[in-house]
């Protein structure tokens, strides 16, 4: 990978950092209010949409550990290639998913949701 491509890459990572960190300080999560008679709907929709925020919390923090386990993979010059295989990563799964540390054949391999 040559040197512009790398800042293209970190480019790409940072920005995305900052996305991440953007959404986890405006994300907050609140508790369900006190349950009263015949508000089960209520509490349940309340409920369904803390358990909603904290799913997405859950998936913007392994989000973030991919990133930054990408910039770290960049620093140390291993950026682009395989963490399982040792082979190049594909330019254009890059370019869609900078975070990538796996090639196309080994993410498969991976458990779904899993990045690293």
């Amino acid at each position: 990978m040559d040197e512009s491509s790398r800042q293209v890459a970190r480019a790409a990572l940072i920005e995305e950092r900052e996305r991440l960190l953007a959404e986890q300080r405006e994300t907050t999560i609140q508790a369900p209010d006190p349950m009263t008679y015949g508000s089960q709907a209520a509490a349940a929709s309340q409920v369904f949409a803390q358990q909603r925020d904290l799913a997405l919390r859950d998936h913007n923090e392994i989000q973030l550990a991919a990133v930054d386990a990408a910039l770290a993979r960049l620093d140390a010059g291993t950026y682009g290639t395989c963490i399982t295989c040792g082979k190049q990563i594909g330019a254009a799964r890059l370019e869609a998913l900078p975070a990538a540390a796996h090639c196309i054949d080994c993410q498969k391999k991976v458990p779904a949701g899993r990045y690293r």
